[in-house]
């Protein structure tokens, strides 16, 4: 009897991993685009809706937070349900159902539906966002993966740039007579044309060792975030209340409880929701380290600029998007421009980003002392660009940065974590910086809140570019 050997051509492709093609990589960074648009798209809109909707700061508030806080506490848990189900699957789930919830934002009949509808959408996102950085890090590799991961990276700044100008450009629009509801009600064919490629174009991979969800560290995650952003995204609206304080006493303790299980769970063998070990990884904690102050300076000064330019200096939602274009023009052309320059200066392209971005805030806490309230294109243009272009050559290299030594098998708690501490930031950007501004503005007038809190942003950029001397020299 003749035994049948398979030649090892042919071994070799048969457990090589799904290929992310051209048309797959297009829907998973359009999906990328998604939750990062709507966490900035509203900012515009929040005044045209409180007057629609009769809401008040409080409740305002929520509409942001709401997301924002769902979005960042379930993103590791949906990390690992991709790893454990299979990415496409979770993605193409996640993605459905962040139609449906829009559709529900943009069909809302009152504010405190909205807010439920934001809590969901926030949820569903968390479902999909995970699963497009694991995808990319288990179907590309070499040359591939790091292109991939350069466009990812445009794709998240420009997204958030952006979200704020399609914002404007839709509330003014007036599409149908839908107002502010078109900034919702436009993800539904967005998602449908998704959903499409998705099942066409989109391997399906996961983890090779799937490891089961770990209950307790998911509820200890989830409470210590809970403690930490709730109060302050709602405290300073709030007039902050006992609760408020109460849950960020106990915050310390939720996460110190947190760590205690991860690694007790880690040193028996089990599996933990965030493996202590991936930190051993130095690319991933000081990557990680430099993406905090960053984000939370990039989402503080996106809320400020807004609420500035419109309650302030008077501008039309329209003005108000178009007013930082040059700072997304700047960006995408830049950020074209990273892969190149990292390949030949190495992660000295992030500090010289930070420099370049510290100068852009300069120049527009300038411009707003010398023309408030005559704040607009003319007058934000080159701050905005230097802005723009300092932070194309730092935040997708830092994404980058971030995955670039964590493991396949780990692709989806690798992505969750990093996608949570970005996200975890943006939430406290535009609670710390935002509560800052409007505290300051009854005692000092817009102009001169906008120009101290430009000004502690510009402090945080400090910080960045101080943290990436430590980053390893070469990305691998």
């Amino acid at each position: 009897m003749t035994e049948t050997v398979t030649p090892p051509a042919v071994r070799v492709r048969a457990s090589a991993p799904p290929a992310l093609s051209g048309p797959g990589l297009f829907t998973v960074l359009l999906a990328a685009a998604l939750p990062l648009v709507d966490f900035f798209i509203v900012n515009v809109a929040l005044p045209t809706i409180g007057a629609d909707l009769g809401a008040g700061e409080a409740v305002l508030e929520l509409v942001v937070a709401g997301y924002g806080v769902a979005y960042a506490v379930l993103l590791v848990l949906g990390g690992r349900l991709g790893d454990l189900f299979g990415r496409r699957r979770l993605f193409v789930v996640g993605m459905a159902a962040f139609g449906l919830t829009s559709l529900a934002c943009g069909l809302a009949p009152g504010a405190w539906s909205l807010v439920a509808a934001r809590v969901a959408q926030g949820a569903s996102a968390a479902a999909m966002l995970p699963q497009v950085l694991a995808t990319i890090q288990a179907a590309t590799s070499g040359t591939r993966r790091a292109k991939a991961m350069s466009l990812y990276g445009a794709t998240a700044g420009l997204s958030m740039v952006a979200g704020q100008i399609l914002g404007g450009l839709l509330v003014a629009a007036d599409i149908a007579g839908t107002g502010w509801r078109a900034i919702f009600l436009v993800n539904v064919p967005v998602v449908v044309l998704g959903l499409v490629l998705a099942v066409r174009h989109v391997p399906e991979t996961r983890s090779q060792r799937p490891e089961p969800v770990d209950v307790p560290g998911t509820v200890l995650l989830a409470v210590s975030l809970l403690t930490l952003l709730a109060p302050l995204t709602e405290g300073r609206a709030a007039g902050w209340p006992l609760w408020t304080w109460l849950s960020l006493a106990a915050f310390p303790f939720a996460a110190a409880a947190f760590y205690m299980v991860e690694r007790r769970a880690d040193r028996l063998g089990r599996t933990p929701l965030v493996p202590p070990s991936l930190f051993a990884l130095a690319s991933l904690r000081r990557g990680l380290a430099l993406m905090v102050p960053f984000s939370i300076g990039f989402s503080g000064f996106m809320f400020v600029i807004a609420l500035a330019l419109q309650r302030g200096a008077g501008l039309g939602p329209v003005p108000a998007g178009l007013a930082l274009a040059p700072m997304a023009v700047a960006f995408l052309f830049v950020s074209l421009a990273g892969p190149r320059l990292i390949a030949r200066y190495g992660t000295r392209v992030v500090t010289a980003g930070s420099v370049l971005q510290g100068v852009g805030v300069l120049l527009i806490a300038l411009a707003a002392w010398r023309d408030w309230p005559h704040l607009g294109f003319g007058a934000l243009l080159p701050g905005a660009a230097v802005a723009g272009a300092g932070q194309a050559l730092q935040l997708p290299n830092v994404l980058r940065i971030v995955m670039s030594e964590v493991p396949a098998i780990r692709a989806g708690v690798g992505s969750g974590v990093m996608v949570t501490t970005q996200q975890s930031a943006f939430a406290l950007g535009v609670a710390t910086l935002g509560t800052l501004f409007l505290t300051l503005v009854p005692q000092q007038g817009m102009r001169d809140a906008l120009v101290v809190t430009l000004l502690v942003q510009f402090a945080g950029i400090v910080l960045t570019g101080l943290l990436s001397l430590r980053l390893p020299r070469r990305v691998g």
